[in-house]
């Protein structure tokens, strides 16, 4: 498959480190990875080009990914994207269950909590890959396949 054919997966964070570690996690998927350094540059990303998934921080300076995905999903194009939060937070149950509020609120279909596990986040990304190619029209119109 040529890197036009091939699905993008958008990952977004503020910090370039993490950026490489989702990266290298993720790089031996037929995927075209996209990054993004903030909020804004996301927004930017989504607009150029379809994605099948979003990967988005939740605690970046400016604009956090709670706005970032409620954005996103402004667009009617955009507004079935899949997103996966990723987030450093405190892990205590108070703060969980506010996160998962919050993220269910900005109709994340998952998080993952750092750090990461790459086991984790593969099967997470393969299993909305694999959606992804069901539902997407192929070029003759027909739906994907496996």
């Amino acid at each position: 498959m040529n890197e036009l054919d091939k699905p993008n997966l958008l990952i977004v964070d503020d910090r370039k480190e993490n950026l490489l570690v989702l990266e290298t996690i993720l790089k031996g998927l037929d995927i075209n990875i996209i990054k993004a350094n903030s909020g804004e540059e996301a927004l930017w990303k989504v607009m150029q080009h379809e994605f099948f998934l979003v990967i988005l921080d939740i605690q970046m300076p400016g604009m956090d990914g709670f706005e970032t995905a409620n954005y996103i999903r402004l667009r009617v194009k955009n507004k079935d994207i899949p997103i996966i939060f990723i987030t450093a937070g405190d892990t205590t149950l108070d703060k969980k269950i506010n996160f998962s509020l919050k993220a269910c609120e900005a109709n994340a279909v998952d998080y993952l909590t750092k750090p990461i596990d790459p086991t984790a986040l593969v099967g997470k990304v393969n299993k909305f890959l694999k959606i992804y190619k069901l539902t997407k029209p192929s070029h003759d119109g027909t739906k994907g396949q496996w």
